[in-house]
């Protein structure tokens, strides 16, 4: 899947930084500095040998390297520089449970694509044929070497989850399935164009007026801020508006952003609703 948001990071509130705007509010995160006050080499934790060959610690009573000229000071050194291994070459196909191969997952989409119908299937964007979600190997059957992978996509014509295991020795789509009232997790691609359709609406104004006071700057695209999220399950709401009350039926979202290297923009009361491609105010 995909990267999930830090929430542990400790958050300084600070006046300049703050924009309330009834939807949306920045917060500042202060990151700490160095971990230690001295990290120079033959600081803190040095070791001097005495002529007897007992250690004592740098800065001690006692005889000390230096001090009468029998003794040697260990001084530590840096550590060689890291190297960095190119990782192998990859292959055009794995073996048995080995995560498919790039060459593997574009092979397994593309073949899942093709059963009749697909055309008419509709992505995030309305375009034809359905929205990718993930690819994954598929179980292995018992004495079968065969790789399979299980493709899944989301036909947002139907708000249907489609899955389709195909064989990639024959190329033959063995499986094929739809379920309603699915929710797997969110795709990148729905992501951006669930903040598309935020920053499009009216309650994007907030985000903007917010990413504004932080930077400076206009907010004009998606690619300005980072964001993550993941669909939106109203059961775990102890309220829901009347407007989402197709999320679970419906592909709904629900974001975290921030400015890139900035402040956070709460934007996790504006939910999503990718299939009527509405946005909704909560909480």
């Amino acid at each position: 899947m995909y990267e999930i948001a830090r929430r542990h990071l400790g958050k300084v509130v600070a006046g300049a930084a703050m924009a309330v705007t009834g939807t949306a509010v920045a917060v500042a995160i202060t990151l700490p500095g160095t971990a230690g006050a001295d990290d120079t080499p033959g600081g803190r934790g040095t070791v001097s040998v005495g002529a007897d060959g007992a250690n004592a610690a740098a800065g001690e009573s006692g005889a000390s390297a230096g001090q009468d000229g029998t003794g040697a000071q260990a001084v530590g050194s840096a550590p060689p520089p890291a190297t960095v291994v190119p990782a192998p070459a990859e292959g055009a196909k794995g073996v048995g449970s080995d995560p498919l191969t790039d060459a593997e997952l574009a092979r397994a989409e593309a073949l899942a694509l093709t059963p009749p119908g697909a055309s008419a299937q509709q992505d995030v964007e309305g375009g034809p044929g359905p929205q990718h979600l993930a690819t994954e190997l598929a179980e292995p059957r018992p004495g079968d070497p065969t790789r399979r992978a299980d493709v899944r996509f989301y036909d947002y014509a139907r708000d249907e989850l489609v899955t389709r295991t195909v064989n990639l020795d024959t190329g033959k789509v063995e499986k094929s399935g739809t379920q309603k009232g699915v929710q797997p997790s969110a795709h990148p691609e729905e992501l951006r164009e669930a903040l598309e359709l935020i920053l499009a609406s009216p309650l994007g104004k907030g985000v903007k007026e917010d990413y504004e006071d932080a930077t400076g700057k206009e907010l004009t695209s998606t690619t300005q801020l980072w964001f993550n999220g993941d669909a939106y399950r109203p059961y775990r709401e102890a309220a829901v508006p009347a407007q989402l009350a197709e999320c679970g039926e419906h592909r709904c979202v629900r974001l975290v952003t921030k400015v890139l290297n900035g402040a956070w923009i709460d934007t996790r009361n504006l939910i999503v609703d990718l299939s009527a491609r509405t946005v909704t105010r909560v909480g």
